[in-house]
């Protein structure tokens, strides 16, 4: 039986002890399966050793890997590694029970943002079969980090939730107070339709560094224009989504409630109340061309003033911050929220939050009490199944249960 090593004894090694460690555990493998060992690949390798170090099955990129001893052999590896998970890499493929909803919304079969299953309790979904971002904007997809707006960060600038919430959520913060209200026929947008906005704040941060680039090499290159003109498999790829037409069909709904949404924000100063600045995530949106089907093909979106300013033409830094591109794979709504929370307040080191304070800083309609069991369960999950970049865990304090969000040191990903 293969004694693992910690995900910390792992990372102390060295770029060719870990590739021996895991020729190691996948021949030890192969010889309890009663099978003649195999010497593992170079891309192989590279995907165990993610895998080793963050344990997201995601990792392993199983579904592009062919039928065959090399892929029967990983999956005996990951199985073992953490035990019962590759049960979740099969169910991600069958219908799931039915649960509560994310947001307490009535019981019903979980699903995601393309209208696929997702199985109970995942936080982590697998990428598309066709996950294919590398053609976006730019010839290799790290050249256009993901971007997020940094000043919307210590809150959930949406609802959390998979289906409409109407109604207005109202945070009251040390330094301001901010206010989400959803349109009236659309609802409040939810985090899966922000993902469109991430892609439009990501592709204008692209081409501001280009600019930059071009400018310091004593050139006079234009400005990037306040206008988003993707078409809708940009953006699906982007953002890691499946091109089914389900897709297609969930764009146009999700740009009217990104339209729709307003947020408001008054500034304060010794308790009282100073600017106040009221802005929708996207703004107008125009539908250039449609396909055969009547789907969104060509898609241009004016780009919000407060946007353009805070990453083109910044006071002082741009008011961004880099994802994790797999935040895309986060299956849960309240999930999402934490990890952009982790992002902001805790960066490259750790932060903590009450369960009280969290709940209020994530809108969510949950019952504190839901919204705790909700937590646990994510922290819990996180164990097996961690999200990008941050672990999470659970402490007993003065005003209940207290959330550390703790940045990981991730494995240098090799060429």
């Amino acid at each position: 039986m293969v004694n693992f090593k910690s995900r910390k004894d792992f990372a102390a090694l060295r770029l060719h002890e870990k590739n021996a460690y895991l020729q190691e555990v996948a021949d030890a493998f192969q010889v309890d399966a009663g099978e003649e060992p195999i010497l593992l690949s170079k891309a192989a390798l590279s995907r165990l050793r993610r895998f080793y170090s963050r344990r997201s099955f995601a990792d392993l990129k199983l579904e592009e890997m062919p039928d065959g001893i090399m892929r029967d052999a990983l999956v005996r590896m990951a199985e073992a590694i953490h035990g019962k998970e590759l049960k979740k890499v099969l169910c991600a493929e069958m219908p799931a029970t039915r649960e509560e909803a994310p947001d307490g919304e009535p019981a019903r079969q979980a699903r995601g943002v393309e209208g696929e299953v997702i199985p109970p309790g995942r936080i982590i979904r697998l990428a598309p079969d066709d996950d294919a971002q590398l053609d976006f904007f730019v010839p290799q997809v790290h050249d256009a980090p993901l971007k997020d707006e940094m000043n919307l960060m210590d809150i959930a600038p949406f609802a959390l939730s998979k289906v409409r919430r109407d109604g207005v959520i109202r945070y009251e913060l040390k330094d301001s107070i901010i206010t989400i209200e959803g349109g009236a026929e659309s609802g409040l947008a939810t985090s899966y339709d922000y993902d469109i906005f991430l892609s439009m704040v990501s592709y204008l941060a692209e081409e501001v560094r280009r600019f930059r680039i071009e400018e310091s090499k004593g050139r006079r290159p234009s400005l990037p224009p306040p206008t988003y003109r993707p078409s809708a498999t940009q953006i699906l790829r982007f953002c890691r989504r499946g091109t089914g037409g389900k897709q297609y069909l969930a764009l146009e709904s999700a740009l009217d409630r990104l339209q729709a949404t307003r947020i408001k924000i008054t500034n304060l100063s010794g308790g009282k109340r100073r600017e106040t600045q009221s802005f929708p995530l996207i703004g107008r949106y125009t539908v250039i061309s449609r396909t055969g089907q009547d789907h969104v093909d060509l898609v241009e979106i004016d780009v919000p003033k407060w946007v353009y300013d805070g990453v083109v033409q910044p006071d002082g830094k741009p008011t961004i911050l880099t994802l994790n591109p797999d935040y895309f794979l986060i299956a849960q709504p309240i999930a999402r929220f934490l990890y952009r929370l982790a992002r902001k307040a805790a960066g490259s080191d750790t932060a903590h939050y009450t369960l009280e304070d969290l709940h209020y800083r994530s809108g969510s309609s949950l019952t504190p009490a839901k919204f705790r069991r909700k937590v646990e369960e994510i922290v819990e999950r996180s164990q097996t199944e961690p999200l990008p970049d941050y672990d999470l865990t659970l402490t007993s304090g003065k005003r209940g249960p207290v959330l550390h969000m703790t940045r990981r040191v991730n494995e240098r990903i090799e060429a």
